[in-house]
């Protein structure tokens, strides 16, 4: 499987400040700023003819900036093609400058006069509006809104009217996904050039609605200069270091994953966590077990194989074969010293590099609540081993473990997940519905293809098990993670409604064989 650069690119994720580069880059080399404009306005019209017919009227709330400036080509471009129009602007509409004068101007030779913004106009528009096009504020809005904007974000989301955001919803913030005083949600949102990671994030990829991305004329190359690090999970970001089984092809070169069991009554966590590492092509798994859960856990597993081991020195020993080169550890192990102790054996370095490109070691569940008392321990261990490491916590695994993180980052998951794999020096998946993927390096995916039914025990087991099984076959710690995150929604996709832990293992032979399936044909 291949993926090329410019499949990458189309995935990379913006912050405002990244985009108002880009389009700065873009001026720069010869793309005029009003020629951005227009081609940005006549798509959010496009949308709206989509979404309104000619019997309805459709009122543009137009803010200060360029956001508005798009609102006023919109305009002129609905005006033309037949539609009753209204508009609406924050502040003095004879203040708009720059391309936004220019567009306002296109926009009154088309017969449209904006009328200033006040409260009883914005009530007498939402009662006539079939549609409403918010185009109040971008993803440059770095404050919570206030006075008036405020008032009118909240009119808006009162009136039910189905909106059209220009860029985001107003009040959304583009780096981070929450909201700013107030937002409205959007039955639709059209975005330029690339989407901005709060269009991806939670809640606002909930209020973004459907989200269209636009090409506006902003050359791609302006990518290789403004450099991003952060991606939407995709197929393309992660499918080049994964490698398919090959004709010639053996077991023995799709790696050996090992799942760590907990006691005869906490067995389960680790069979889901190892049946999921074989399905994902691992060539063989071993769940490693406590001599009082052997038999229960030979009894359950077939294709998976069973070695026990007496604490932590015996998996030390154990784990002393270099071909053991995956390892899942959380599941199910119980919380405490002994799991520490546990952590620190899969941590040591007796095989960790002989002949396998380096163990990787996935840490999940209760392998994490053990450190929570002492993450400094944790991560002097992480430092020292010479494999990788993921650790995969939910936001109350992540809280006990990084509590500093989330008073120095704030409310944005993204560089809370950043602060934590350069804290850590593991790769950290952050889960939840918006799953974010983040690496020491800065590299940083957000997930959004997880079903809400996901959210059921045993799921993140699961995850576990993908993850050490696509690290198993060589691929590099990021890229298993993010790809085991993709795999891991779509075989919830797959599995549908009502779905438990159980049915995900067998989902993913479809799920992966479309995949190969696409790359095929696309390579075809």
């Amino acid at each position: 499987m291949s993926g090329t650069a410019r499949d990458v690119g189309l995935q990379a994720l913006l912050t405002p400040a990244e985009m108002g580069e880009a389009d700065r880059l873009a001026i720069a080399g010869g793309v005029a700023g009003l020629t951005l404009m227009r081609t940005a306005g006549r798509a959010v019209a496009d949308v709206a003819c989509r979404m309104a017919t000619y019997t309805d009227r459709v009122l543009i709330l137009a803010g200060p900036g360029n956001n508005g400036g798009d609102g006023y080509v919109a305009a002129e471009v609905l005006r033309r093609r037949g539609y009753r129009v209204e508009v609406l602007t924050l502040g003095d509409p004879n203040a708009a400058a720059g391309d936004a004068a220019a567009a306002r101007t296109d926009m009154e030779a088309a017969g449209v006069h904006a009328a200033p913004l006040t409260g009883d106009a914005l009530a007498r528009g939402l009662e006539a509006a079939g549609l409403v096009i918010d185009a109040l504020f971008g993803a440059g809005l770095d404050r919570p809104l206030s006075g008036l904007a405020l008032d009118t974000v909240r009119a808006l989301r009162r009136s039910g009217r189905p909106v059209l955001a220009v860029d985001l919803p107003s009040g959304l913030s583009g780096e981070t996904g929450q909201v700013l005083g107030d937002a409205c949600p959007a039955a639709r949102t059209v975005t330029f050039f690339r989407a901005k990671p709060g269009h991806i994030l939670m809640p606002g990829r909930d209020l973004c609605g459907a989200l269209e991305v636009v090409d506006i004329g902003i050359p791609a190359g302006v990518l290789a200069h403004v450099a991003p690090k952060t991606w939407r999970n995709a197929p393309a970001l992660w499918q080049a270091a994964y490698r398919a089984p090959a004709a010639a092809g053996h077991k023995y070169a799709r790696g050996h994953a090992v799942a760590v069991s907990g006691g005869a009554l906490s067995t389960g966590a680790a069979r889901l966590a190892a049946g999921a590492a074989l399905r994902a092509g691992a060539g063989l798994v071993t769940v490693a077990t406590p001599p009082s859960a052997a038999l229960v856990n030979a009894a359950h597993l077939t294709a998976v194989m069973v070695r026990s081991f007496k604490g932590a020195q015996g998996l030390a020993e154990l784990l002393g074969d270099a071909r053991l080169n995956a390892v899942v550890l959380g599941p199910g192990v119980g919380v405490g010293a002994e799991t520490r102790a546990l952590v620190a054996a899969a941590l040591e370095d007796a095989g960790a590099g002989a002949g396998t490109g380096g163990r990787t070691v996935v840490l999940d569940a209760d392998a994490l609540t053990s450190f929570a008392d002492a993450p400094s321990a944790l991560f002097e261990l992480i430092g020292r081993f010479p494999g990788a490491v993921v650790l995969t916590p939910h936001a109350g695994e992540f809280a006990r473990l990084f509590p500093e993180t989330a008073e120095r980052a704030g409310p944005s998951k993204l560089a809370r997940a950043r602060q934590a794999a350069s804290r850590s020096g593991a790769v950290v998946l952050l889960k939840g519905a918006d799953t974010v993927i983040a690496a020491p390096d800065g590299r940083a995916a957000i997930n959004a293809n997880a079903p809400a039914w996901l959210a059921t025990a045993g799921s993140g087991d699961v995850l576990a098990g993908i993850v050490t099984g696509l690290a198993a076959q060589g691929m590099p710690a990021f890229e298993a993670a993010a790809m085991g995150v993709w795999l891991h929604g779509a075989a919830g996709t797959h599995a549908g409604p009502a779905l438990t832990a159980e049915d995900l293992e067998p989902a993913l032979k479809t799920v992966i064989g479309d995949l190969l399936a696409e790359t095929a044909d696309g390579l075809a």
